[in-house]
This record gives structure tokens, sequence and C-alpha cells, in this order.
């Protein structure tokens, strides 16, 4: 006679998967173990990883103390060129011109004991590749009370590379006024001149190939401070 199974026999199958699950919590506590890692030692090698990767971004050609060097002596020049800064307006190129123009700003008005206007300039419809690229968000034009009619107009830019920003720039400044001048301002210039656009007054010349890549970190902006020539991403 065969013997009779309990109705409610309790299963095996639950002690098994929890002893399994202990096992490979073991396991891996061994692992972790044997790898002399800590938690701080693993921060400590993500925090090193990801200083690899900044510095991979590009070399650095403008530190913080040299930027402000160089716009201190763009902040001079502009006042000899324009006899002590009378009748000067500065307009930044959305993003990082706007901060360069604001700050020049300041210098010029710590020189001279007076104000300067200053504001922001948006050439996003007058670009020439708006078919060519992804819709932009449209920046924010400011100009001073007193308008740019009859006035020396520096417009400020971080990078000067083909020249055509600074062509659209020209565009949307005839939108606003006839000022009796307008001059250039540029933190770098990288070369490789697509139309004939020069700039009046330069922090530095930074011969580049095509394929590299010139970023401009600012404080402002980027909660850092820095210029940097890296490779362009493939």
């Amino acid at each position: 006679m065969c013997a009779m199974r309990p109705e409610h026999e309790p299963s095996a199958g639950i002690p098994e998967r929890t002893a399994a699950s202990a096992g490979k919590t073991e396991r891996e506590s061994k692992r972790a173990a044997a790898s002399g890692l800590t938690s701080d030692e693993g921060a400590r090698r993500e925090d090193a990883a990801r200083r690899r990767a900044a510095a991979s971004a590009g070399k650095t050609v403008l530190t913080p103390e040299e930027i402000r060097r160089a716009l201190s002596r763009i902040a001079h020049e502009i006042l000899e060129r324009t006899h002590g800064g009378e009748g000067v307006v500065l307009l930044g190129i959305p993003t990082r011109g706007v901060d360069l123009a604001r700050r020049l700003a300041v210098r010029i008005g710590e020189f001279e004991g007076t104000p300067v206007p200053h504001g922001s300039l948006d050439v996003t419809m007058h670009r020439d590749d708006l078919r060519l690229r992804p819709a932009r968000a449209l920046q924010r034009t400011e100009v001073p009370p007193d308008g740019v009619d009859g006035k020396t107009v520096v417009l400020v830019d971080d990078v000067l590379f083909s020249g055509r920003t600074i062509r659209a720039a020209l565009d949307a400044l005839n939108d606003l006024g006839r000022p009796r001048a307008v001059q250039l301002a540029v933190l770098v210039d990288r070369g490789h001149r697509e139309l004939p656009i020069r700039a009046d007054y330069v922090g530095k010349n930074l011969p580049t190939a095509h394929r590299e890549v010139v970023r401009v970190l600012l404080a402002e902006t980027d909660g850092e401070e820095s210029v940097l020539l890296g490779e362009r991403d493939q």
C-alpha cells in the first residue's frame, strides 16, 4: 500500500530561495572585501574619473587670472580708442558675450569713474543657417535707454571663428538704429574666417585646426572660469 502524502506539505522552495539570496549577498560582501575598497575610496575613484573626463575635454589655454587680465587690457584699449569711452555702448552677443560685456562695463567704469551703458543683442533671427539647423530659442535683446543712434557700439562675443555670427549681429544692430561706429571685442580669436570681418579688440589670438573646439567657461554661466582647447566630438 502506498503511503499518503499530507494534504498541505510545507513548501521547500521558500527556504531554498532565502538561502540562495543569503549566499549571493555573502559572495558580494566577500568580493567587496577582497577588492579592498571602502565607500570613501570608491567615491574618490569616481571623483578622479570625473577629473580625467574633464581633462580630456581639452587643455587650458586661459586661466581665470589670464581672463581677468585680458579683459582689463581690452577695457583700457577701448578707452584709448574712444577718447575715454565717450558715447560707448557695449552690446554682448548671447550667451557668454553678455557676461563679458557686463564685465567690461564694470572695468571701464572703475577706470573712468563713470558707468558705461551695456546690454545684449540677440542674433538668432538673422543667422544664415536657420534653415540648416534645428530651431533655436530666442535670446533677449536689451538696449540702454538712450539707444544706439550716434553711439560707438562695441559688440562683444566670446569666440570669433567664421565671422558669420558677427555678420548676423550687424544685421540685428541695423534694426535698432544707426550707430556712429561699430567695433568688435572678443575674448578669443581662433581664425578660419569665412567673411571679411576683423576684431578691433582681442583677448587672445589662438591658432587652431578646424577639427578643434574652443570652449569658454565663465562663472556666471558655467560656475567655473577657463578657456579650453579640445578635439571636436566625432
